[in-house]
């Protein structure tokens, strides 16, 4: 199974996460962004709803897909969770080598 991560790190399911971040879409409307079928986004979509990044709601004959704010909160705290001081360490060493580099090329 997926986690909400690994989903938001695959190009297409980030993409569509932006395209229905600033309303709800439809199935049509994001898939109109792209050069895939209707079909291949709506196997996305599902998966997004499956981790808790997105919601449904069946309106006639169209799915309408929503952003779940708090299914981006949650991504966002294992993020976080991710980002710990060894990491912070990592990247200041980096720029003090970084730094380095460019004062012994002087």
């Amino acid at each position: 199974m997926t986690d909400a991560l690994s989903a938001a790190a695959e190009p297409t399911e980030r993409r569509i996460l932006q395209i229905s971040a600033p309303q709800p879409r439809t199935v049509g409307e994001i898939a109109a962004e792209f050069t895939v079928t209707g079909s291949a986004i709506s196997q996305h979509l599902l998966l997004l709803e499956e981790v808790g990044l997105v919601t449904a709601e069946k309106v006639g004959r169209q799915r309408i897909y929503t952003v779940r704010p708090a299914g981006l909160r949650d991504l966002q705290a294992e993020i976080d969770r991710f980002w710990t001081t060894e990491l912070d360490l990592l990247v200041a060493d980096a720029h003090h080598l970084n730094d380095n580099r460019l004062t012994d090329n002087r």
